[in-house]
């Protein structure tokens, strides 16, 4: 009797081994039809995500006045944020600094809280697209 019960566990656990490793031994391929033109235009939206003019980001405003105190205030911030460069743009009749290109508003947000510690009037805004003129 003990050899039957043997042979019948060994046949059991082969049949289910069995089963288990054909019901789990998938292969197939995949085929990707798409356009051709999709590289070319992920590669034009990577391009213009690079564009510091790009209107649709937000920038922070750090100083507005006179040439003098627009170049101390792009060196002092220079030297406190790292993270953010700041321009010089000249508007009649003042020299403004901006720092940052936030695609977010949220981003730009996060960023005012650390800059109005050093410069307390600092704002954020959009700037004007230069193409529409």
């Amino acid at each position: 009797m003990e050899p039957l019960k043997l042979k019948i566990s060994f046949l059991s656990l082969f049949a289910f081994l069995l089963c288990v490793s054909f019901s789990y031994s998938q292969q197939g391929n995949v085929t990707v039809n798409q356009d051709k033109k999709i590289d070319v235009l992920l590669n034009l939206k990577k391009e213009m995500n690079k564009s510091d003019d790009d209107s649709d980001r937000y920038k922070i405003q750090v100083y507005s006045g006179n040439r003098s105190g627009a170049q101390s205030a792009q060196s002092e911030f220079s030297k406190t944020f790292a993270d953010w460069k700041p321009t010089m743009q000249y508007e009649t009749p003042n020299f403004k600094i901006w720092a940052g290109n936030f695609r977010t508003r949220l981003e730009a947000d996060r960023a005012l809280q650390k800059i109005k510690r050093t410069f307390p009037s600092a704002f954020i805004f959009k700037p004007k697209n230069n193409n529409s003129k």
